[in-house]
C-alpha cells in the first residue's frame, strides 16, 4: 500500500478545471422510454429481487436542488447527459417538456457559473430506436441525425464541452463498435454547425496490463486487447481509418479529426492472461483491495495506471471526464483521489496538456444494474433521496480551491490509514 502521508504537495497549471459527472439514467428516475428501462422490468419479471433504477436519485425533480448543491461544493465543471428517450419517447415526437426541463437545467449551471459538459447519448437510447436495430444499422443514422438536429440548436449557447457518446469503445459487437466510429463522426459534423465549443466522445481507457511483464504470449494478448478496445479509435480519429482484426477496413475521410481533445473515463487496469481462454488474468494478491462489499469491477488502487494511459496522448488537449472510487468507507476516497490526481500532475510533467478533471461521481446513483456500488463525493438516501455531501466531497472542495494538493489539506480530513477486514 501506498504511504499517503509522504505525498508530496502539488500543483495543476493556472486554469485547470475542476468538477463531477453524472449520466441521466443513473440519477435521475423513470426513464421509462429508454432500452435500459425495457431491460430493466424484463430482469425484474424473472427475478422479483433485481435492482431496477425506478426513482434514482430523483434527480429530475430535484435539478434546483442539486445545481444549488454541485455550486456549494465549488465544482467548475459538471458533466451531465440529456436524455434522448425523454426529448423522443415516440419516434418522430418530440417532448417539449423534456426539451425545456434540460433547458432550465442548463441554465441554472450556467446561472451559478458552472461550465457544463454534455453528453449527447450516455449509453440508454429510445426503445423505438432500439427495435429498429440502432447502430448496428447504418440506415438508421437518419434518426440520430434528426435528434442532434433538434436538440443541439436548441441547448447550443449553454454548452461549453460536448461529447456524442460514451465509451462505445468497449463494445462486444465489432460491426456495432465500428459504426459507432461513423455515427460519431456524423454527430460532429453536425455539432460544429451549430456550435464552436469542442466536440469529443468519452473513451473508456482501460490499461491492458500482461500479467507476467516479460512473457511473450501475455505482452502480445495484451498488445491486441489494447488495439481492439483502444488504439482502433485512436487510429480513426488520427487517420480516418478504420481497421480491426477479423473485418474489412476502410479508410472515410469524413471521421479524422473528429475529436478536438481526448475525453478519457480511466480507473482500473485490465489483468491479460494468456492462458486464460477469456484473457482475464487475476489481481496480484498484494494488489487486490476489496472497497465495497459488492461484487464489482473497481477492486485495485493503481494509479499508475493514469499516467501510462495518458502519455499516448500527446496531440491534443485531455479532459479527464471519469474518475472515481466505489468504497463503503469514505476514507478511501480521499485516498484515491490523492493518488490519482498525483499521477495526472505528473502526466501534465510529461507533456501531456491535461485541462481538466471531472470525478465520477457527482452523488451516489443507480451503477446500471444496482445501487450498492456507492461513487459520490454526495451520500444519497434511496428512500428519502436527502443528500449529504462525504468527508470526499468538502476534502475536493479545497482542493480545487488550492488549484492542487497539499499535506495540510489531507490531514485536515485524514488521520490514519484505514483498514478493511479487521
Amino acid at each position: 500500500m501506498y504511504d499517503i502521508f509522504s505525498v508530496r504537495d502539488f500543483k495543476f497549471p493556472k486554469g485547470f478545471e475542476w468538477g463531477s459527472a453524472t449520466a441521466a439514467h443513473q440519477i435521475e428516475g423513470m426513464n421509462c422510454n429508454s432500452d435500459y428501462w425495457y431491460d430493466e422490468q424484463a430482469r425484474l419479471k424473472i427475478n422479483p429481487d433485481a435492482e431496477v433504477s425506478g426513482m434514482a436519485c430523483n434527480h429530475y425533480n430535484m435539478v434546483e436542488d442539486d445545481v444549488n448543491l454541485i455550486s456549494a461544493l465549488g465544482h467548475q465543471v459538471y458533466r451531465m447527459s440529456i436524455e434522448w428517450a425523454r426529448i423522443e419517447p415516440i419516434e418522430g415526437q418530440f417532448s417539449r417538456e423534456a426539451t425545456e426541463h434540460y433547458i432550465r437545467e442548463l441554465q441554472l449551471l450556467k446561472s451559478k457559473g458552472i461550465k457544463v459538459f454534455v453528453t449527447l447519448v450516455h449509453f440508454t437510447l429510445p426503445q423505438w430506436f432500439k427495435e429498429l436495430g440502432w447502430v448496428g444499422k447504418m440506415e438508421n443514422l437518419k434518426y440520430f441525425e434528426r435528434y442532434l438536429r433538434y436538440i443541439v440548436p436548441l441547448i447550443k449557447d449553454y454548452v461549453d464541452y460536448w461529447n456524442v457518446f460514451n465509451e462505445f469503445n468497449l463494445h462486444d459487437n465489432v460491426e456495432r463498435k465500428l459504426n459507432f466510429v461513423r455515427y460519431h463522426a456524423h454527430g460532429y459534423h453536425i455539432i460544429k454547425e451549430y456550435s464552436k465549443a469542442p466536440v469529443s466522445t468519452s473513451h473508456a481507457l482501460v490499461l491492458k496490463y500482461p500479467y507476467r511483464k516479460f512473457d511473450k504470449a501475455d505482452n502480445l494478448m495484451a498488445e491486441y486487447k489494447d488495439y481492439t478496445d483502444n488504439e482502433f479509435f485512436f487510429h480513426a480519429m488520427r487517420t480516418g481509418e478504420l481497421v480491426h482484426p477479423f473485418t474489412n477496413g476502410g479508410f472515410y475521410p469524413e471521421i479524422k479529426d473528429t475529436v478536438d481533445y481526448w475525453s478519457i473515463n480511466t480507473y482500473v487496469r485490465d489483468m491479460i492472461d494468456a492462458r486464460k481462454s477469456d484473457l482475464k488474468g487475476d489481481r496480484y494478491n498484494n494488489k487486490k483491495i476489496d472497497l465495497i462489499n459488492y461484487k464489482f469491477y473497481l477492486d485495485e488502487i493503481y494509479p499508475e495506471g493514469m499516467l501510462h494511459n495518458l502519455t499516448r496522448l500527446i496531440d491534443k488537449p485531455v479532459i479527464i471526464s471519469e474518475n472515481g472510487c466505489s468504497c463503503d468507507d469514505d476514507r478511501w476516497r480521499i485516498i484515491y483521489l490523492t493518488l490519482f490526481l498525483s499521477s495526472l500532475e505528473e502526466a501534465i510533467k510529461c507533456g501531456i496538456d491535461v485541462r481538466g478533471y471531472l470525478y465520477w461521481s457527482t452523488m451516489d446513483n443507480y451503477e446500471w444494474y444496482s445501487f450498492k456500488p456507492r461513487f459520490g463525493l454526495v451520500e444519497v438516501d434511496f428512500e428519502t433521496f436527502k443528500r449529504t455531501p462525504r468527508p470526499s466531497a468538502h476534502f475536493y472542495k479545497e482542493i480545487i480551491e488550492n488549484n492542487g494538493f497539499s499535506q495540510e489539506i489531507l490531514r485536515k480530513y485524514l488521520k490514519e490509514l484505514p483498514t478493511i477486514g479487521i
